[in-house]
């Protein structure tokens, strides 16, 4: 008489699924997306260079040009922090669940002998290093175009840019983590996402008291000037920052941002009878 076989671990299971989503969102339409959105900040960061050859400075502030580093330090919080990272997490986030109920595919992972909370833990790690393989490389290309312009040295601002990598890499896993809850648990997680974004946080933001905790931009506020190049730029960014949390209160929050909805993703698909529609 044969044992039947064993469940695969949680662990293992994960890993499966990871294994199967990564190709699939590499070569999906979300793809194009997100490579179409990265491609923005690289793109003008090319047109100021030519701009530079051809003698003509874009970027100044009180008549003088701009260096470098401060450019390439705004370009990580206009274009990557505030929109590429939070957009593409929750375009990716909210799918990852909610696009297998949508095209009817959801019972075939269920039905495979392998804990049904491994299914998000496996497409939250496969969207994660999707992200942040297409992502991290254009912010390289950014820096590579804009910090040397006016004498900046790549050499001294690297430590920078493994920061701001770093920085970037913890904004797609938090709100990643968070718009995976979103979507393992609302019925309509695209409008939800995008209230909480360009909605909540924003409005939040502007105006001072307690509100802001509940956002997760304020606490990547508070690592945005430890990761960015050192210079002038840090003081127009506390120009714009009003409340800066500390970094050590900033990484607690964002970690326990980040394993509190992912475990809630996890929990929400564990636990939720998903019913499709005819």
């Amino acid at each position: 008489m044969t044992r039947p076989p064993s469940t695969p671990s949680f662990f293992s299971s994960s890993l499966r699924v990871f294994d199967l989503s990564l190709g699939q969102m590499l070569w999906s339409r979300r793809t194009v997306f997100m490579a179409l959105v990265v491609g923005g900040p690289v793109l003008i960061a090319f047109l100021v260079r030519s701009l530079d050859l051809l003698g003509v400075h874009a970027m100044r502030v009180d008549g003088a040009p701009l260096s470098g580093p401060s450019i390439f330090g705004l370009m990580i919080w206009v274009f990557y922090l505030r929109f590429t990272v939070p957009v593409l997490a929750l375009f990716y986030g909210t799918s990852l669940i909610a696009d297998e109920v949508d095209d009817k595919t959801i019972t075939y992972l269920f039905t495979r002998p392998i804990p049904r909370g491994a299914v998000m833990m496996g497409k939250y790690l496969a969207y994660l290093a999707c992200t942040v393989m297409v992502v991290l490389p254009s912010v390289v290309l950014v820096y590579l175009l804009m910090v040397p312009r006016g004498g900046g040295n790549l050499a001294s601002s690297f430590p920078s840019l493994l920061a701001d990598l770093g920085l970037l890499a913890v904004g797609l896993a938090v709100y990643g983590a968070l718009f995976a809850f979103v979507g393992a648990r609302i019925k309509r997680p695209l409008v939800t996402g995008l209230i909480f974004l360009f909605g909540w946080e924003p409005s939040v933001l502007v105006f001072p008291g307690y509100l802001k905790r509940f956002t997760v931009a304020h606490y990547l506020q508070g690592l945005a000037p430890h990761a960015m190049p050192q210079d002038s730029t840090l003081g127009m960014l506390q120009s714009i920052f009003r409340e800066v949390p500390p970094l050590s209160v900033s990484l607690i929050a964002l970690a326990l941002i980040w394993g509190l909805f992912l475990a809630l993703a996890v929990r929400a698909v564990d636990r939720r009878e998903y019913v499709l529609e005819q």
